[in-house]
């Protein structure tokens, strides 16, 4: 039909380290301090924008990862590192992962609003609630909150940011050097919320971002995430191990959306991929088994245990999940991410040995080993068949594994129309078709 536009796929460079697999960093290739060299940061953010990805995207948590023993456990605090990305690129978005649990409103409002300030309209935030109990004790906490008074307290926590975001109109700032006036005093508003968490003034001391607000991410997947993420998510990351579970998730929140008097289309959903990719079959196999062999186990191990809750010890290599685990005990951390990997290891059938090495790659984000055709058939099959609106592009090492998807898959996903040749706007809304919000005290100065 005449004048109906091609749907596009929405492609989001996820970025960690020397790669997402865990034993990236060992790879001859790679740099094993890649964490803190800003060098590194910068080509890789180049590369991103050279290939025209939305955005790119830091995962953070304010504790260290593990002990260190078997893969680096520290990295640079993201908004910091994503203001020095901003200076070397233009048009991509920009992503940070930042607690809502372990953050003050106020404060990050205003890192958040600068962010968007000096990269010209492409900061991101992605809203996590903190599942470890590590991290609470960084914070003074004996424990982290509960499942769902992290939430509670995000959803408060999110209200309050977005009215400190609005607080200044746009058509606040005079700067009349002739009357000697810089702002309109009847368009900065104060905030003055009194809620179950939190008491905050304003207004803010950061002028209204360029994008309104940042593009707002949410990563949770438990009930409490699903119905956050249909109030509040621009953007949603997520981790599926089969087209079913995708679809159904997509499902689910477009229609939670719905019901939460949004549109749906409004809430862009991106799966993480991990894609090994070879010319042939064997030679993606052969990669994905290069990786696996540099697994150290005692670091999946811990990883595992992290997941459930529990000590290391519970878990024999060669036998499957404990019955404890298999009847899926209610955990304060990451329900959603647990379930899964239990649904994994029922549907397959897997030793815990087996389950480690499924995890090594993605944490438990989809895994795919094979051509660059065959990438484009699933990548495609999710996209048309209603699992996705593009995905979370998870490189197992890095730089390497983004320039083989950006050499081999995107020409491919470019000839059917599904990837754009250039961008078309300057902000990261723009970049995922998303309007500016209005702002919510705008009809009370007018």
């Amino acid at each position: 039909m005449a004048g109906v536009v091609q749907r596009q796929l929405h492609l989001n460079a996820f970025l960690m380290e020397a790669g997402h697999h865990e034993a990236a960093w060992r790879l001859p290739q790679s740099n094993p301090r890649a964490d803190f060299d800003l060098a590194h940061w910068i080509e890789l953010a180049k590369l991103a924008e050279a290939a025209k990805f939305d955005s790119l995207f830091l995962a953070d948590g304010p504790s260290l990862t593990g002990t260190g023993e078997f893969r680096p456990p520290g990295q640079l605090e993201p908004l910091t590192l994503l203001t020095a990305l901003s200076q070397h690129t233009s048009r991509i978005g920009l992503i940070a992962t930042v607690s809502s649990t372990y953050n003050e409103p106020y404060n990050l409002a205003r890192r958040l609003a600068s962010v968007d300030h000096v990269s010209g309209g492409r900061a991101g935030w992605n809203i996590v609630t903190s599942a470890g109990a590590d991290e609470a004790a960084n914070f003074g906490l004996v424990d982290r909150p509960n499942h769902a008074l992290r939430y509670e307290r995000a959803h408060e926590f999110l209200t309050v940011a977005k009215a400190l975001w609005d607080s200044w109109e746009t058509e606040a700032v005079l700067a009349d050097k002739s009357t000697g006036r810089y702002a309109d005093p009847t368009r900065l508003h104060a905030v003055d919320h009194v809620g179950g968490h939190f008491r905050v003034a304003g207004a803010l001391n950061v002028e209204r971002p360029p994008q309104g607000h940042p593009l707002l991410v949410q990563a949770g997947s438990s009930e409490d995430g699903r119905n956050f993420a249909a109030r509040h998510a621009e953007a949603i990351f997520t981790a599926h191990q089969t087209y079913g579970r995708a679809a159904e998730f997509y499902r689910d929140v477009k229609v939670r959306a719905r019901a939460a008097g949004r549109n749906p289309d409004s809430v862009v959903i991106l799966p993480g991929i991990v894609p090994f990719i070879g010319s042939t079959e064997k030679e993606a196999a052969d990669l994905a088994r290069q990786f696996d062999d540099l697994r150290v186990p005692e670091y999946g191990l811990a990883q595992l245990a992290w997941n459930f809750e529990t000590d290391p010890s519970v878990f024999s290599l060669d036998e499957p999940l404990p019955d404890f685990i298999l009847a899926r005990p209610e955990l304060e951390g990451s329900q959603s991410r647990s379930d899964l990997i239990i649904e994994l290891a029922v549907r397959e059938n897997l030793t815990v040995r087996e389950i480690l090495s499924r995890l090594g790659g993605g944490r438990g984000h989809f895994t795919f080993v094979g051509t660059p055709d065959q990438a484009v058939d699933t990548i495609v099959s999710w996209f048309e068949g209603g699992a996705a609106d593009g995905f979370n592009i998870m490189a197992p090492a890095l730089p390497s594994g983004l320039e083989t998807f950006i050499e081999h898959v995107l020409p491919i996903l470019r000839s059917k129309g599904l990837f754009r040749e250039d961008y078309q706007g300057v902000t990261l809304r723009e970049h995922y078709g998303l309007p500016t919000p209005a702002n919510q005290f705008h009809a009370i100065a007018d």
